[in-house]
């Protein structure tokens, strides 16, 4: 019979590329990944790796077995969620990856529900760029991730991971105080000669935020760029920027900034998703319903 820890590594290589990084994912040493996939080869008595140049490519017989693999991990997930199921405590560990914003404004509230109400559960949280995140709960890496979704930016799609919408907030033109202004902003277009902070390149904020300036006529002068929105926000303030920012990052604190509305009043999309083979783990249904119980609550108090 295959070893299931040796079809996970070779599923691990498909996904991560490389020897080394199935290592780093995974805590072994690079020598020791490759003896055990070198043990499979042996066990399945075909070729399944083959060098070209310094990497190794799989052949068509290890994609094969990583579609097999796939399967028996779901199969052994839903396992233990149905474990988990029959008990009368609910316990275990639910790793997430959550962006900022949804850290500050969620997080505390879930955490706190549920250090009250099921304390045997041990959530470990990471922040992580929600694309990111969506892609490393596909493959494993956490149980659950908090994402969102721009207006006309769709978040990428793993047909293996579920999604249920947490809320939605308000996108508005962040400006300085006037005291601060260079010059009075009513609209996007009086910010076309101001200097902007953004998201690093690559991020859906980002995308959407050059969108909505290039459909109001000028190409924004992104002088500032963090994915910190705290900073950005201390940028505004002090008035050495503008910025678009969703209404979630006002959550618990006050702002000098002045807040606009922008042209039909888009919003941003938050959810969860989690892989289907672990959505019935009753520690991650727990969390989950933690995360909207707060979602609710703050959609009360705006």
């Amino acid at each position: 019979m295959l070893d299931v820890r040796r079809l996970r590594l070779l599923r691990e290589l498909k996904i991560r590329g490389t020897l080394a990084g199935v290592a780093e994912a995974l805590n072994f040493s690079a020598s020791s990944v490759s003896q055990q996939l070198t043990l499979l080869e042996k066990e399945t008595g075909v070729e399944l790796l083959r060098k070209v140049g310094r990497r190794v490519q799989l052949t068509a017989e290890a994609e094969l077995l990583v579609e097999h693999a796939t399967r028996v991990l779901d199969i052994l997930e839903q396992a233990e969620a149905d474990l988990g199921a029959s008990s009368t405590a609910v316990a275990g560990i639910v790793r997430v990856a959550v962006f900022q914003s949804a850290a500050l404004a969620l997080m505390p509230a879930a955490l706190t529900a549920m250090r009250a109400g099921y304390p045997a559960v041990r959530v470990e949280m990471i922040q992580r760029e929600p694309e990111t995140a969506l892609y490393e709960t596909w493959a494993r890496d956490f149980d659950m991730v908090v994402a969102e979704q721009y207006p006309a930016h769709a978040a990428p799609r793993h047909p293996d991971l579920d999604r249920r919408t947490l809320t939605s907030d308000a996108l508005r033109l962040a400006c300085p105080p006037e005291a601060a202004e260079v010059h009075p902003v009513l609209s996007v277009q009086d910010a076309h000669d101001l200097p902007w902070v953004m998201e690093p390149p690559g991020a859906a904020s980002r995308h959407w935020a050059e969108q909505v300036c290039r459909q109001a006529g000028f190409e924004p002068d992104v002088r500032y760029q963090t994915a910190d929105l705290q900073a950005q926000i201390r940028l505004i303030e002090s008035g050495n920027a503008v910025a678009l920012m969703p209404d979630l990052v006002w959550t618990g604190r006050g702002t000098t900034c002045r807040l606009l509305e922008l042209p039909g009043a888009p919003r941003r999309t938050i959810f969860t998703s989690v892989r289907r083979s672990g959505a019935r783990h009753p520690a991650v249904q727990v969390f989950r319903e933690a995360l909207e119980a707060a979602a609710a609550e703050l959609a009360k108090a705006v």
